[in-house]
C-alpha cells in the first residue's frame, strides 16, 4: 500500500483541460512532481506543474521521445492520468459522422494507447503506480446520438483494463482505475481529490465519481 502521492512523479495528459489544471494545482499541492503535458505551450503555461511539455499525443514516436527523456530526467514515473478528451454528436445515428468519430478515436483512444505503451514499464516499475482515465456514463448506458462517444469511450475502458491485467500477470503493484461521470463541467474538484487519493490506498479499478462511490 502506497503512503500517498508526496514525492511522486505524475504526468497529466491532457493537463491544460479545466480537468487537467484542476488536477494539476491538487497533486501539487500534495507534494507530486506534475509533469503537464498538452498540445498548446500557452495553455500549458497556465498549468500549475513542476515541468510543462509540448507533445502531439496522436504522434506515437513523438511520445517515445517525451517518454525516453522524462526517464532520463526524472528516472521514471509513478503516475499517468490521461484526460485527453472531447465530445461530438447529435441527430441521432445518421448524425454519427466519419469526421466525428475520428476526432473522438483520435483523442480519446490513440491518445491513451499512445501514452501507456509509452510508460507502461515506467508505472510497472513503481511502488506504487497509478494510471486513471475518465470515462462516461454513457459508455454503458449509449444513446444513438452519442454513439460515436459511447463507444470510443468504451474502447478506452477495455484498452485501460488490459493495461491492468498486464501489471497484474508481471506481479507489478501498480494499479489503474476509471473514474465515471455523466459530466465533469463543476466536478473537476472531485475528480482532483480523487486522484490524490489514489495513492493513499489501494484503488479501485471503476469509481462512479456522480454518486462518491465505486462500482
Amino acid at each position: 500500500m502506497s503512503s500517498g502521492v508526496a514525492g511522486r512523479v505524475v504526468v497529466i495528459a491532457g493537463a491544460s483541460s479545466a480537468a487537467g489544471r484542476a488536477v494539476a494545482a491538487a497533486l501539487t499541492a500534495a507534494g507530486a512532481r506534475v509533469i503537464a503535458v498538452g498540445s498548446d505551450a500557452g495553455r500549458l503555461a497556465e498549468v500549475e506543474a513542476a515541468r510543462r511539455e509540448v507533445c502531439d499525443l496522436r504522434d506515437f514516436d513523438a511520445v517515445l521521445e517525451l517518454a525516453e527523456r522524462i526517464r532520463g530526467e526524472e528516472g521514471g514515473i509513478d503516475g499517468l492520468v490521461h484526460l485527453v478528451g472531447g465530445w461530438r454528436g447529435g441527430n441521432g445515428l445518421a448524425g454519427q459522422t466519419d469526421d466525428d468519430w475520428d476526432f473522438l478515436h483520435e483523442r480519446i483512444l490513440t491518445t491513451l494507447r499512445n501514452t501507456t505503451r509509452a510508460f507502461a514499464d515506467d508505472l510497472a516499475a513503481s511502488e506504487a503506480g497509478r494510471l486513471a482515465i475518465v470515462s462516461s456514463t454513457a459508455a454503458q448506458r449509449p444513446y444513438p446520438g452519442g454513439a460515436n462517444y459511447a463507444t470510443a469511450k468504451l474502447a478506452a475502458e477495455t484498452w485501460l483494463r488490459a493495461v491492468d491485467r498486464g501489471f497484474s500477470k508481471s506481479g507489478s503493484p501498480a494499479r489503474s482505475t476509471i473514474f465515471v461521470v455523466s459530466t465533469l463541467n463543476g466536478r473537476e474538484g472531485l475528480l482532483a481529490d480523487a486522484v490524490v487519493g489514489l495513492w493513499s490506498e489501494l484503488p479501485q479499478q471503476r469509481i462512479v465519481l456522480d454518486e462518491g462511490r465505486g462500482a
